[in-house]
């Protein structure tokens, strides 16, 4: 009886085992479909957003690239056909392009930027220290020069228009909100308001970009005619030619007056570079717009900029940097009271004949030590240091162009004179060295940074309250353990890096000067202008000349990045 009951127990125990089977299996089924509904849903999402999000970047894009062509083609018409466009026409525009840019600014800053989730990441590569710090501080010479302006039409008012001063009161009120903008948001990635926020963007750079262009326009002008001419009475908007004759609208025999014209042409350069760095800071934001930053990505060892140590090539750097002003304050002084003289530019060019084949080698010393390294290549995405390798490669092109010209003129004229000779060394140089000093800096910005105590620096982007999954954590231990075992036996390779980028920031400090400061021997050495013409050689001249300033400026923002990441 016992053994019957203990039977039909087993029995009802099977069934009931058979029952849970059968109603399990289908939870467990029902969960899984759940689950993968869910992530084709998070993914169709996902592809749905970063459709939203080309679509974006495609429109803000193309509003950029109309207003740039729109504005250039005001701008040129004033240049060339002054009759049709005037100076007023293009300052209206640039003044509602302003103003719009200003409102979308100051809707960022009180409304976008202060929403819940608004930044959830920051780019740690966009805006180093060093840009910011050229930002504000050509951002500060841009004021003063429109201040230098303003007090020098005030002198000026019976001859000039009350509209221009309004101009240049809109230009200190929109230099002053961008700089705020880029210095406060420059690492911002934007996770709310996509397609305004592009747009805005975009805005803002063609803006800066037709600035640039017009001041570019400008002082190119001006240096046509006064080469043609010899006497030129200019404005930032307006060229007026006098030949022989003198303009009633001149500035009169003040002291004031003469401080304010001195200054605004000695700060007219600062205005042309604060343009084009807001503009990259601008297209950085730009790609930064939605962007989603890994953590891997986001944690990395902040390093720190540091002399210690540093001898040899910053005493050959302030050397050059010493005897490139002598040099440049000599030729200037004769420039002022008559033409440059022979000897003058045999000076200018034997310098830096003795300068860029010392760049050059120091670059290809700085090329082999990054490949006898054993630091890892940086592959992550870097919307900053992509922009970086493009400004720099199309940079360059501009003073190669010119160069190469040169060569051909040389050569094909009078190669055996002393100042021919002494051209087309440089011009040969000036090549390489662009090349060299080129693959040196990419070469340094994609390894990976070294510190010289990985484990107690803070991480940028690292909340110390956050707990990260194992596997990143790891990651951090293993890239810190290598960093500090390079650190100790590469000690050598690091500081000759550090050396070799001080020595080529400082030259490239003095070969920005130069050019940016109105010394320009290619307008005064005849043979190219004899040989292609002058309209043909002034335009090569000025399309390149411009690109050689920026290129030097932002070379020296790469090279500082080399030498703090060493």
């Amino acid at each position: 009886m016992a053994g019957k009951e203990a039977a039909q127990q087993r029995h009802l125990n099977q069934d009931t085992d058979g029952e849970e089977s059968v109603s399990v299996q289908p939870k467990a089924w029902k969960i899984r479909s759940e689950k993968s509904w869910l992530h084709r849903s998070c993914s169709s999402l996902l592809h749905n957003d970063t459709q939203a999000g080309k679509a974006g970047q495609l429109f803000s894009g193309l509003l950029a690239m109309n207003v740039v062509f729109l504005g250039c083609a005001f701008i040129s018409s004033m240049a060339f056909n002054r009759v049709a466009i005037t100076w007023r026409d293009v300052g209206i525009f640039l003044s509602i392009l302003k103003i719009l840019s200003l409102c979308w600014i100051i809707y960022y800053l009180l409304c976008t930027s202060r929403k819940p989730h608004a930044v959830l990441y920051r780019d740690s590569h966009a805006g180093p220290v060093w840009v910011q710090g050229s930002l504000v501080l050509f951002g500060i010479c841009a004021i003063f020069l429109h201040v230098f302006r303003i007090g020098y039409d005030i002198n000026l008012i019976h001859c000039k228009s009350q509209l221009e001063i309004l101009f240049l009161c809109i230009e200190i009120i929109f230099v002053c909100i961008q700089t705020y903008l880029l210095w406060r948001h420059c690492k911002d990635c934007t996770q709310v308001q996509h397609n305004l926020t592009r747009c805005g963007l975009m805005l803002t750079m063609a803006t800066d970009l037709l600035l640039w262009l017009l001041a570019v326009t400008n002082d190119s002008i001006h240096r046509e005619i006064e080469s043609a001419l010899k006497v030129v009475v200019w404005s930032p908007y307006i060229l007026i030619a006098t030949g022989n004759k003198t303009s009633s609208c001149m500035c009169p025999n003040t002291t004031a007056c003469r401080i304010f014209q001195k200054g605004y042409i000695l700060l007219y350069p600062f205005n042309m570079e604060y343009c084009l760095i807001g503009s990259s800071m601008l297209f950085v934001m730009w790609k930064n717009v939605g962007r989603n930053i890994p953590p891997q990505q986001a944690i990395h060892a902040k390093p720190k900029f540091k002399l210690r140590g540093i001898f040899y090539g910053l005493v050959l750097g302030i050397s050059a940097l010493l005897l490139g002003i002598c040099i440049f304050l000599t030729y200037q002084i004769q420039a002022t009271t008559s033409a440059p003289s022979q000897e003058a530019f045999v000076m200018y060019y034997s310098y830096h004949v003795m300068l860029l084949p010392t760049m050059t080698v120091s670059a290809l010393a700085g090329t082999v030590i990054h490949r006898l390294e054993e630091r890892e290549l940086d592959t992550l995405k870097n919307p900053t240091r992509s922009l970086d390798v493009i400004l720099l490669m199309g940079a360059a092109l501009g003073q190669i162009l010119i160069s190469y010209f040169s060569i051909v003129a040389i050569v094909a004229t009078n190669p055996g004179d002393l100042l021919n000779r002494l051209t087309l060394t440089y011009a040969v140089s000036l090549i390489i060295q662009h090349i060299t000093q080129n693959i040196f800096i990419i070469e340094g910005i994609h390894r990976q940074p070294l510190v010289e105590d990985p484990e107690g620096e803070k991480r940028e982007g690292c909340d110390p309250r956050r707990v990260y999954p194992l596997e990143i954590r790891e990651e951090i231990r293993r890239v810190s353990h290598a960093n500090s075992h390079t650190y100790g036996h590469l000690n050598w390779k690091r500081k000759a890096l550090k050396e070799i980028s001080i020595f080529l920031v400082l030259c490239n400090i003095i070969l920005w000067i130069m050019p940016a400061f109105g010394m320009h021997p290619a307008f005064e050495n005849g043979l190219e202008k004899s040989f292609y013409g002058y309209s043909t050689w002034f335009a090569i001249v000025n399309f390149g000349l411009p690109m050689g300033v920026f290129y030097r400026m932002h070379s020296v923002g790469g090279l500082l990045e080399v030498y703090v990441s060493s």
